[in-house]
């Protein structure tokens, strides 16, 4: 009896295990719009919970005028540039040809002046002079530049997919969100115990502190970007403020947009312009970092400069495009229970004290 008992254990277990590998497999390919799903409907819930109660009650209609809000927040923007990256293209190839037109003035006499590189960088410089060598240089720089724009616009169309499909899902996590939540608990208090609660809190707290806190203030940087690229006329001003919000989720990311932006202007010979988005680029874009970020992390927590870049990084090596969100956030959760934990603290819902600080 004891050995039948042990057979049929084993091919319990043996069964339990192939279907979990089998629904793992299946829900494979969904796994980043799944967590991406829940983490904005985790970061979001507030604002859901309030707006039931101002629409007595109703959850499916909530869940529809949440899951449109979202859509129109993160989805929205990449199917407006993907639309219009063709045109853009096209905007910046006639700005180079018109450069080109131009081409460059006499180098200024202090540059060959320049110790040990200055006489390379004059005769360079006069060499380019001609249309025909200026045009040379422009096609050996653009070409990886061309054929990156192609990859990179696969890589949004998929991305705008992806987006998507976590919007859709987030819908039934709206509706269901009640349950999904007394489940999780659950089964969390089954697998670590009575601590399930405090551990949901610490990792909840941090998960709105990232979404809130780096998430909020590169939609911030980008769309005032996107606004400051628009005023002076740039092409292509949608797609650089799109790249501007990417560029956030890094330290000292969006100068690496907005001062080519500058020198390009003051090449055309467009002072104010470029003295205007310099303006616009250091106190606006670069310096609502300071103002915003710690308003909107007031209920989570900061991570480390270093731990938000490996987790950009990282979280598209990992999941692709929704890693450049899902990273982050991941890395925020386990380094503060890492924290909590080496130093013996209690997961009591709040953020160690040392986590909270500056970068």
């Amino acid at each position: 009896m004891d050995r039948q008992r042990l057979i049929e254990a084993l091919f319990a277990a043996a069964a339990l295990s192939f279907l979990a590998v089998g629904c793992f497999l299946v829900l494979k390919p969904f796994l980043s719009a799944l967590m991406w799903a829940v983490i904005l409907c985790y970061a979001s819930w507030p604002a859901y919970q309030w707006l039931v109660s101002k629409l007595q009650g109703r959850r499916t209609l909530t869940a529809v005028v949440m899951t449109l809000a979202v859509a129109c927040v993160l989805v929205l923007p990449f199917v407006v540039v993907g639309l219009t990256l063709a045109e853009n293209v096209s905007a910046w190839a006639q700005a180079l040809k018109d450069w080109v037109a131009r081409g460059l003035p006499p180098p200024p006499a202090w540059v060959a002046q320049l110790p040990v590189v200055g006489v390379a960088i004059a005769d360079y410089w006069q060499e380019l002079e001609s249309q025909t060598g200026l045009l040379e240089a422009a096609k050996a720089a653009l070409n990886p530049v061309r054929d990156g724009v192609i990859k990179g616009g696969a890589v949004l169309g998929r991305g705008t997919v992806e987006l998507g499909l976590s919007v859709f899902i987030a819908f039934f996590v709206f509706r269901r969100g009640d349950e999904l939540a007394i489940g999780l608990r659950q089964a969390l208090t089954r697998l670590i115990g009575p601590r399930a609660r405090q551990f949901i809190d610490v990792a909840g707290g941090t998960i709105q502190g990232v979404v809130y806190g780096i998430l909020g203030t590169a939609l911030a940087q980008g769309l005032l970007a996107g606004v400051g690229f628009s005023i002076v006329g740039v092409p292509g001003a949608l797609f650089l403020g799109l790249l501007t919000f990417f560029m956030s989720l890094i330290p000292m990311g969006p100068p690496l947009v907005w001062v080519p932006v500058v020198v390009w202007l003051g090449s055309q010979d467009r002072y104010a312009a470029a003295v205007f988005m310099a303006v616009w680029g250091f106190f606006v874009i670069s310096g609502i970092d300071n103002i915003i970020k710690p308003y909107l992390i007031s209920r989570g927590s900061q991570m480390p400069f270093l731990l938000v870049f490996l987790g950009v990084i990282g979280g598209v090596l990992a999941f692709g495009f929704l890693g450049v969100f899902l990273g982050p956030v991941l890395l925020a959760v386990g380094y503060t229970l890492l924290l909590a934990w080496n130093r013996g603290e209690k997961l009591d819902g709040e953020m160690p004290v040392h986590a909270k600080g500056g970068t």
